[in-house]
């Protein structure tokens, strides 16, 4: 039984991360143990910038930068969530209200239940995919650590699960290991921190889109036989006051995700060049399958990225207007003028479609996704012309 639309498997990491309201030690969580790692991890990366930064290893430089963005972009995210946690807890509470409201009646509990059959999915796959992403990332790696690498040669850098300078030294086979296993603990739980806000992005929109629906089936039963014996001045109010629901609903939602969409926007577009630019460099060089085959994964989680912000904008906009057209289309014209005017301004007010914005300066959509692959093929061709 469906009671929820955000699954176990989300809310576990929402707890993990310290996103989930009234839970306990939330401070360590989100202090003490992720801020302090992930900054751990971005001075590693600094390190390795200022020791390589006269290398002639374009790749490997590039690789460490896009890194060192991926995790600039989670740490702004976490404090984005962490900042807006009043916001997040109203939008819980309301979706716990709808989901009393539609235990009332079968039909809208069946619509309930598909969206959170399709949230539970998608939440699902997200997550997988961020799994695999990682293991195809440090496969490399992982591979030089079963064949044991010589941890007492000095002339060889230590591989690591991403480019990093580690500020100690590694003197033994053991302690090396450690390192690299805590180094893929911590990427692994990165990843399905990345992949979870990006999911619950996609559940909350899938939420609204269930309850744009039931208001959708309340439009088209209105004038039903049924209804004959209540009176429309109560099922207009009922209506209304749905509609009112879903609209705050969607502002929530914005005034969560505006600014996390924002940096996903800009650091999506100079990572996809970056990573594009690496994936073209790889060809032809030693170790070129290992190279393109970690880049690829990176790649295709960045634009799996991407594309969910703007599939989100996109689907909202669209339910939006179903709204309106729900309302056109119903036997208007036999409601009492009082009624049909009422009708009007339910449908002039679903013409403001509900959208969800980067940064209140432009709409997701999936022509804002073109616009960001566009500007990333611009950019890396001008990283080829100057390479």
């Amino acid at each position: 039984m469906y009671k929820s639309t955000i699954n176990r498997a989300t809310k576990f990491v929402l707890i993990l991360f310290g996103f989930w309201p009234n839970i306990s030690a939330v401070t360590f969580i989100r202090i003490i143990f992720w801020a302090i790692t992930i900054s751990i991890v971005l001075f590693c990366h600094y390190l390795y910038l200022l020791t390589h930064y006269h290398s002639d290893d374009v790749f490997d430089l590039m690789d460490c930068f896009s890194t060192f963005l991926g995790y600039v972009k989670l740490m702004i995210k976490f404090t984005c969530f962490w900042l807006n946690r009043r916001v997040f807890d109203k939008i819980l509470t309301m979706m716990a209200e709808d989901w009393n409201d539609c235990a009332k009646s079968g039909i809208e509990m069946h619509e309930a239940v598909n969206s959170a059959k399709i949230s539970n999915r998608i939440a699902n796959a997200i997550m997988t995919l961020h799994i695999v992403g990682v293991l195809l990332y440090s496969i490399d790696i992982l591979y030089i650590i079963l064949v044991n690498v010589d941890v007492t040669d000095p002339s060889i850098n230590l591989p690591h699960i991403y480019k990093a300078e580690v500020p100690f030294s590694i003197n033994t086979q053991c302690t090396y290991k450690v390192v690299v296993i805590v180094e893929l603990m911590h990427l692994v739980l990165c990843s399905w921190g990345m992949g979870t806000l990006n999911a619950l992005l996609l559940v909350l929109v899938l939420h609204v889109g269930g309850q744009i629906n039931i208001l959708r089936y309340w439009i088209a039963e209105m004038i039903s036989k049924k209804n004959k014996h209540k009176t429309l001045a109560i099922i207009m109010k009922k209506i209304i006051q749905k509609h009112q629901k879903i609209i705050y609903f969607a502002e929530n939602i914005e005034s969560l995700y505006t600014f996390i969409a924002f940096i996903q926007f800009v650091s999506n577009t100079i990572m996809i060049c970056l990573i594009g630019f690496l994936i073209i460099t790889a060809l032809g060089s030693p170790n070129a399958t290992e190279k393109i085959v970690s880049a690829v994964s990176y790649y295709s989680v960045t634009n799996i990225e991407a594309f969910i912000f703007c599939y989100a904008g996109e689907y909202l906009m669209n339910k939006s207007k179903a709204i309106g057209l729900a309302a056109y289309n119903i036997a208007w014209y036999e409601l009492e003028p009082q009624y049909s005017r009422i009708l009007i301004f339910i449908i002039l007010r679903a013409q403001k479609q509900l959208k969800l914005t980067v940064g209140k300066m432009t709409d997701l959509s999936l022509e804002c996704f073109a616009s960001i692959m566009n500007s990333a093929g611009s950019y890396l061709s001008v990283l080829l012309a100057m390479n």
